[in-house]
C-alpha cells in the first residue's frame, strides 16, 4: 500500500465508524471497495489487515450496538468478504468470532438493520466474495447462511432475489467442484452436505406449484450450467432434467420463459449438448409452448451446430407458422408456394392465434425479428425455382456456424407473407375468412409491424425472387412512400427497404446499372421523392434525403438516374434545404448536397426559356453553411463533405486544392464544435498525405517535395491550427493535432537521422507562443512561417511523450487512492483544504 495511503488510512476508519460524521456517498464507497480488491488481489489479505490494524477494528466496531448507516454496514459487510476470500485471512477473522458476528443471527440478520435491502444485498455479496475455498464452504453449510439464501431468493426487492440466486449458484460451484475434479462425475449420494442441500431444495421449487418458487430455481440453474464446466454439471442435469420435463406436462405451464432461457443454456453447453434427452425435451417444449413463448427456444435452437435435423425443422417450422397464417388468411393465387407444404396438420389453427391485438401483433414482430436473423447468410442470389427445388450440390458456399439458416429457404413464399403483412397494415389486402378479416382489424396502421415487416422485406432482398413477386415488393414499397398516413418512422424504413431492393436488383450483381423494371419504378421514386422533401415533418425531409445521398452515390454514373434526376426538381429542393430551420435536416442536406456535386448533379438544365441562372457553386454554398450555421451538425457534415472531395479528386477542389483547403482549415480553426475542429485537422491530414505521400512506414520525402509542401502548408495556415491545437481543452482535437505532426515529422526527418535544418529567425517567438499557449494564454497568433522554423520546432518537440500522456485517461490522478481518501475525509473536515483533491 502506498505509505500516503496508509497514513490517511486510521483516520477513514475512525470516520466510518463514528456514526456522528456524514458519510461520503454510495460512489466513494464502491471506489473504496474496489481498491480493497485490487490491493488483496495484488498481495496477502492477512499481512494487510496486520499492517493496519484499524481495519479489523473497524469491523469489530460495526457489531457493536449503535446507529450505524446501513450503507456502512452494507460496506463492512463486504469489505470483510473480500478480505476472507484468502483461506489464510479468512481462518484469521475466524478466530476474532468476527465472521460469525457479521453473517451469522449475532450480526445483522438478527438486527432491525437487516430490513434496509441494502444490508441484505452487502450480506449477500460479502458471502459471494468469500466463498473461495473449502474454509468457506463449511462456515457457510454450518452458520446456516444457506437457508437464508433461499429465503431470500423470494426477497421483495430484485437486486437482492437476483444476487441470492447467483449466491446458490457460487455455492453449489464451490462445494462440488473439488470432488468433481477427476475425470468420473461423483455420484448424487457422494455430494457434500452443502451441494445435496442445495440441490434438495432446487428440486423441491422445481415439484412446486407455486409459479415464483419455479422460476427461481430455473433461473439458478440457468445461470448454473450457463457458467460452470465441471463435468459435476451433468450428473446434476440427470438428476434435474425429469422433473424440467416434467414441467412441460402442466397446464399451463408454469414459467415458460425461464423454462426456455434454461433449455437454451443447457443445449449451448459442451459438457451437456451430447444429451439426447435434452433434445426429446426441447421438441417437447416447442409442441407445448404458445407460438409466443415458443418463439426464442425455435430461434435459439437454429443457431445450434449439433442440434438434430428434424428438431431444426420443428423449430423452423414454429417461426414459420405466423407468417403461414396470414397467407392462409387472403385469398392466395393458383400455384403460389405456400410456406407449410401439406401442412393441413401443422399449421397454426385459427382458434390458437392470438386473439388480441397487442398479442398478435408481438407474435408477427418476433417471428419476423427472428427470421431476419437467418437471412443474411444468404450467398449470392438464385433463381426462385432453385430455391423452391432446394440447393444444387456442391453450389452453396459452406454457411457460417451460427447461426444455421434452414435449406431449402422458402424465399418465394416469405415474399409473399410480407407482402400480404403490409398490405394487412395499410388496409389493401383481401381477407378471404372471418379469421383474416379480424387480422385485418388487429394489425390496419400498426406502426410496430410496419417497421418490422420493411426491415425483413429490406432483408429479403439479398434472395430475390420471381419477378411478378419482385414486382409486388417495388408497388407495396411506393404504397407507403405515397401514403399520407405512413408515419416518419415507417417512411424511413420503406426508403431503406427500397434501397436495398434496388441495390438488389442491378444486373448483373455488383453492376452500377439497373434493370429495366427498376429503371421504371425510378422515375415513380423521384416524383415520390421531391414530394418527402417537400413535407411539413422534419423526420421525413430528412429521411427523404439520406435516400437521395444513397441512391446518388450507387448510380450517379448511371445515365438513366442522371436523366431522370437532373429532370426532375429534386436537385434544386436540395438546395434549398441547406436553409432548413431543423439542424438535422441542414445536414443531411449538406451531405446530399456533396454526393450531388461530386457526380455532376447540381447544374440546372438552361433552354432559352428558361435561362440557368447564375448560382454560388457547391463549395461556395458549403462554406457559407460552414462560417454561418449556429448548429454542429450540418458544420460537421461540410467537414466531411470537404474531406471526401479532397480525398476522391472532386474536380473543383482539385483544380486548386490550396486554394480550396485555406477557408475551410481557417473556419475549422476557429469553430466552437470540438468535432469540427476534429474534422478540420483530418482535412489538413488528407492534404498533407496529398503532399508527401501516404501514412505508413517512415519514410522521409525528397527534399525538394518537402520543402514545398512545407511552403504549401505554411500558406494555409496549417501550423498555426495544429501548433494551437495541440493544447486544446478537448482530447481528441490535440490527439489529432500530435498524429499530424507527428506523420509530417516523420516525412520530414527519417528514423535515425537528423536532417540539418538552419533555425529561422522566429523559431524563439514560436516557441515561446507555444509555452504560452500551454499555460492557457490563446491570445498572440504565430503569424508568417517559414518552414526552416517549423522544422526546428518539430525537431525539438517530443511529441511522442505528448502522445502517451493523451493517451492516458484524463482523470488518471484523481482517480488514485490517495487522492480518494483524502476527499472522503475533506468531506467531514479531517483535512484541511490544502490536503483535499475534490473532482
Amino acid at each position: 500500500m502506498d505509505p500516503e495511503c496508509a497514513r490517511l488510512l486510521p483516520a477513514l476508519c475512525a470516520v466510518l465508524a463514528d456514526p456522528r460524521q456524514p458519510v461520503a456517498d454510495d460512489t466513494c464507497l464502491e471506489k473504496l471497495l474496489d481498491w480493497f480488491k485490487a490491493v488483496t488481489e495484488a498481495g496477502s489479505s492477512l499481512l494487510l489487515l496486520q499492517e493496519h490494524p484499524c481495519l479489523v477494528e473497524l469491523l469489530f466496531h460495526v457489531l457493536k450496538p449503535q446507529d450505524l448507516s446501513s450503507r456502512i454496514l452494507s460496506f463492512a459487510l463486504r469489505l470483510a468478504g473480500i478480505f476472507a476470500a484468502q483461506e489464510n485471512c479468512f481462518q484469521f477473522l475466524q478466530q476474532g468470532e468476527l465472521l460469525p458476528g457479521l453473517f451469522g443471527e449475532p450480526g445483522p440478520l438478527g438486527a432491525a438493520a437487516w430490513a434496509a435491502p441494502s444490508v441484505r444485498s452487502g450480506w449477500i455479496q460479502g458471502l459471494h466474495s468469500l466463498a473461495q475455498h473449502p474454509s468457506a464452504l463449511r462456515f457457510l453449510a454450518d452458520s446456516g447462511a444457506v437457508d437464508t439464501i433461499f429465503s431470500l431468493q423470494g426477497d421483495p426487492s430484485l437486486f437482492v432475489a437476483s444476487a441470492a440466486g447467483q449466491l446458490l449458484v457460487r455455492v453449489l460451484d464451490l462445494a462440488l467442484r473439488g470432488p468433481a475434479e477427476g475425470r468420473v462425475c461423483p455420484q448424487a449420494w457422494d455430494w457434500p452436505a452443502c451441494a445435496r442441500k442445495v440441490v434438495c431444495h432446487l428440486e423441491d421449487c422445481l415439484r412446486s406449484e407455486a409459479t415464483p418458487r419455479v422460476t427461481q430455481a430455473l433461473h439458478v440453474l440457468t445461470t448454473t450450467f450457463g457458467h460452470c464446466r465441471g463435468l459435476w454439471t451433468q450428473g446434476l442435469w440427470a438428476r434435474l432434467s425429469p422433473l424440467v420435463a416434467r414441467l412441460l406436462e402442466k397446464d399451463p405451464v408454469p414459467a415458460p420463459h425461464a423454462l426456455v432461457d434454461l433449455l437454451l443454456g443447457v443445449a449451448r453447453s459442451p459438457v451437456l449438448s451430447s444429451d439426447p434427452g435434452l433434445w426429446e425435451t426441447a421438441a417437447q417444449a416447442l409442441s407445448r409452448l404458445s407460438p409466443t413463448q415458443a418463439g426464442p427456444l425455435a430461434a435459439g435452437i437454429l443457431k445450434l451446430q449439433d442440434c438434430p435435423q428434424a428438431l431444426r425443422i420443428q423449430a423452423f417450422s414454429i417461426l414459420l407458422q405466423p407468417l403461414a397464417h396470414v397467407l392462409e388468411a387472403t385469398a392466395q393465387a393458383p400455384g403460389t408456394p405456400r410456406l407449410l407444404e401439406g401442412a393441413a396438420g401443422d399449421l397454426m389453427a385459427v382458434d390458437t392465434f392470438p386473439p388480441s391485438r397487442s398479442a398478435c401483433v408481438g407474435l408477427l414482430c418476433s417471428a419476423l425479428a427472428h427470421l431476419e436473423l437467418l437471412q443474411p447468410l444468404v450467398g449470392v442470389a438464385r433463381p426462385a425455382s432453385a430455391l423452391a427445388a432446394g440447393p444444387a450440390a456442391g453450389t452453396d458456399a459452406p454457411s457460417p456456424p451460427q447461426p444455421q439458416r434452414p435449406s431449402p429457404w422458402p424465399q418465394a413464399p416469405l415474399l409473399a407473407a410480407v407482402v400480404t403483412i403490409l398490405r394487412f397494415c395499410n388496409g389493401s389486402a383481401a381477407p378471404s375468412s372471418e379469421a383474416g378479416g379480424r387480422l385485418c382489424a388487429m394489425l390496419v396502421g400498426c406502426v410496430r409491424v410496419q417497421r418490422a415487416a420493411l426491415d425483413f422485406l429490406g432483408v429479403l432482398s439479398q434472395g430475390l425472387g420471381p419477378q411478378e413477386l419482385v414486382t409486388q415488393v417495388f408497388a407495396i414499397l411506393l404504397e407507403y412512400l405515397v401514403s399520407p398516413d405512413s408515419s416518419p418512422t415507417v417512411l424511413k424504413k420503406a426508403f431503406q427497404a427500397t434501397l436495398r431492393w434496388l441495390l438488389s436488383s442491378a444486373t448483373p450483381p455488383g453492376c452500377c446499372d439497373l434493370e429495366p423494371y427498376a429503371q421504371l419504378v425510378l422515375g415513380e421514386l423521384l416524383a415520390v421523392l421531391q414530394k418527402r422533401l417537400c413535407s411539413p415533418c422534419w423526420e421525413v425531409r430528412d429521411s427523404g434525403l439520406e435516400f437521395l445521398t444513397q441512391m446518388t452515390r450507387h448510380w450517379g454514373g448511371q445515365g438513366s438516374f442522371r436523366q431522370a434526376l437532373l429532370g426532375s426538381e429534386v436537385p434544386e429542393l436540395t438546395r434549398q434545404l441547406l436553409q432548413d430551420p431543423e439542424s438535422y435536416v441542414r445536414a443531411s442536406a449538406v451531405a446530399a448536397v456533396g454526393q450531388l456535386s461530386s457526380w455532376g448533379l447540381l447544374t440546372a438544365p438552361s433552354s432559352p426559356e428558361h435561362p440557368a441562372v447564375p448560382q454560388k457553386t457547391p463549395l461556395e454554398e458549403l462554406l457559407l453553411v460552414l462560417t454561418t450555421d449556429s448548429e454542429g451538425f450540418p458544420r460537421r457534415a461540410v467537414m466531411r463533405v470537404f474531406t471526401e472531395w479532397l480525398r476522391d479528386g472532386y474536380a473543383d477542389v482539385a483544380e486548386d486544392p490550396e486554394q480550396s483547403v485555406a477557408p475551410v482549415l481557417r473556419a475549422a480553426s476557429r469553430d466552437l464544435d470540438w468535432e469540427v475542429r476534429v474534422q478540420g485537422l483530418e482535412l489538413a491530414l488528407v492534404f498533407l498525405e496529398q503532399l508527401l505521400g501516404p501514412r505508413g512506414p517512415s519514410t522521409a520525402a525528397p527534399p525538394g517535395a518537402l520543402t514545398q509542401a512545407l511552403q504549401a502548408l505554411c500558406r494555409v495556415q496549417l501550423f498555426e491550427f495544429a501548433f494551437r491545437s495541440l493544447f486544446d481543452c478537448d482530447r481528441p482535437v490535440a490527439q489529432k493535432s500530435c498524429d499530424l505532426l507527428l506523420f509530417l515529422k516523420a516525412k520530414a526527418t527519417p528514423s535515425g537521422s537528423q536532417q540539418e535544418v538552419g533555425d529561422g529567425p522566429n523559431v524563439a517567438s514560436v516557441e515561446a507562443a507555444l509555452r504560452r499557449w500551454q499555460a492557457g494564454e490563446q491570445g498572440q497568433p504565430l503569424g508568417e512561417l517559414a518552414p526552416e522554423a517549423v522544422l526546428a520546432v518539430l525537431r525539438s518537440m517530443d511529441l511522442e511523450a505528448l502522445r502517451d500522456t493523451l493517451a492516458e485517461s484524463s482523470d488518471h490522478v484523481e482517480r488514485s487512492p490517495q487522492s480518494l481518501l483524502q476527499d472522503m475525509l475533506a468531506t467531514v473536515g479531517v483535512l484541511g483544504d490544502n490536503e483535499a483533491d475534490c473532482y
